[in-house]
């Protein structure tokens, strides 16, 4: 089972995000990790791109596949993990972390309601989605 982490909110497209008053962070779960396998590029946007919720924000390159990264919410990137492209291996071993992708100022808060909660999640990654 693919750690989940409580307090988080998380997409359907298995991204998680971390609420600091109007700043999210964002990130790939444990199980999109562990799905892909081992993470060798990743493509990440400029601070001030303006993003719609479900939007694509980059690219996740692993030994398995390519993988589109979508915002679960809608605003502007504030900053972008940069650091980590040239250490993607990050990505797999701290996820919840130092593995942590982009940060949006959030344009609408309403939109966090309609994403799971840590037991949803777990749940619906459970049934292999």
């Amino acid at each position: 089972m693919a750690n989940v982490q409580e307090g988080l909110k998380y997409s359907n497209t298995h991204e998680w995000i971390a609420v600091d008053g109007d700043i999210v962070t964002i990130g790939i779960t444990d199980h999109a990790q562990s799905e892909l396998g081992d993470i060798v590029y990743l493509s990440l946007p400029e601070p001030g791109l303006q993003l719609a919720a479900e939007a694509q924000f980059g690219e996740v390159e692993s030994v398995k596949a390519v993988s589109e990264l979508f915002s679960p919410v809608s605003g502007e990137v504030v900053e972008s993990n940069t650091p980590i492209t040239d250490t993607t291996e990050v990505i797999n071993t701290d996820p919840f972390g130092e593995g942590w992708l982009i940060k949006i100022k959030l344009a609408n808060p309403a939109e966090l309601d309609g994403l799971m909660t840590s037991e949803q999640y777990a749940e619906f990654a459970e049934k292999g989605h």
